[in-house]
């Protein structure tokens, strides 16, 4: 084979994969009928309840690393003060939504996988199709819906955190006025700003919910397919987070 033909081949299959992965999605957003709202409300806990003292935790280090970090560089240029609306900035529009969305990545996109995974090798599957019951509607609309309500509100909250991560360091560590520091917080940040980071947290969402439910469905058989739909769904969302924020970024700030 030569190598214009595999490149060729390559290409096509990462286009098919690609457009089987979006109707995929379409079918799992839009297919919404029966709807059930237990396996939504359960979807909800799992996806953002239990993933928030993660995302608190992360963002809590995150703006307080990001402090001293300005406050050390800025003190080169004789800028230290700009270092509370730095981090609120930095907070809100790319960290908070990217760092958010890549520990939901590491615990719910590895959880659903696990999960459907292990439904599959055990025909749990099979036997929803059986009953009349679509997999689709019953596993994958109410994790893509909830990641996609949640992620944003865990994005949020982290976002807030961070901040506060921030302040803490700046008025304990590095002399900062615990008023002027907040009101220089809150006082460069626009709506959009805001807004921007909470439409990156919904994208983020559907792809970690996706990724899971994806490579879940997909799973081999046995241990080894479910531990290998795992990393997968993990690895995938990562970088599909990662290439996401680079587009979107990129339209709303070019």
């Amino acid at each position: 084979m030569t190598p214009i033909r595999a490149t060729g081949r390559a290409a096509l299959g990462l286009l098919r994969g690609l457009g089987a992965v979006a109707l995929f999605t379409g079918r799992g957003l839009f297919r919404l009928r029966p709807f059930y709202p237990r396996a939504f409300a359960a979807q909800l806990i799992q996806i953002g309840w239990l993933s928030l003292p993660v995302v608190a935790l992360t963002a809590l280090f995150t703006g307080a690393a990001l402090a001293l970090q300005i406050h050390s560089g800025g003190a080169r240029f004789q800028a230290s003060d700009v270092v509370p609306a730095i981090v609120a900035i930095g907070m809100v529009r790319e960290l908070g939504p990217v760092l958010g969305g890549l520990m939901v990545a590491a615990r719910v996109a590895s959880s659903i996988a696990a999960e459907i995974g292990t439904m599959r090798v055990t025909e749990q599957i099979d036997a929803l199709v059986t009953l009349s019951t679509d997999p689709m509607r019953w596993l994958v609309t109410p994790r893509l819906w909830a990641a996609v309500l949640t992620v944003p509100f865990l994005v949020g909250i982290g976002d807030i955190i961070g901040i506060m991560g921030g302040w803490l360091i700046g008025t304990n560590s590095l002399g900062f006025n615990s008023t002027a520091y907040l009101s220089n917080s809150w006082a460069y940040l626009e709506s959009w700003d805001v807004a921007s980071g909470l439409i990156k947290g919904a994208v983020f969402g559907l792809v970690v919910a996706v990724s899971g439910c994806w490579f879940g469905m997909r799973s081999g058989r046995g241990a080894e397919g479910v531990g290998r739909a795992t990393k997968s769904a993990v690895v995938a969302a990562a970088v599909g987070i990662l290439a996401a924020n680079f587009v979107l970024t990129g339209m709303f700030f070019e």
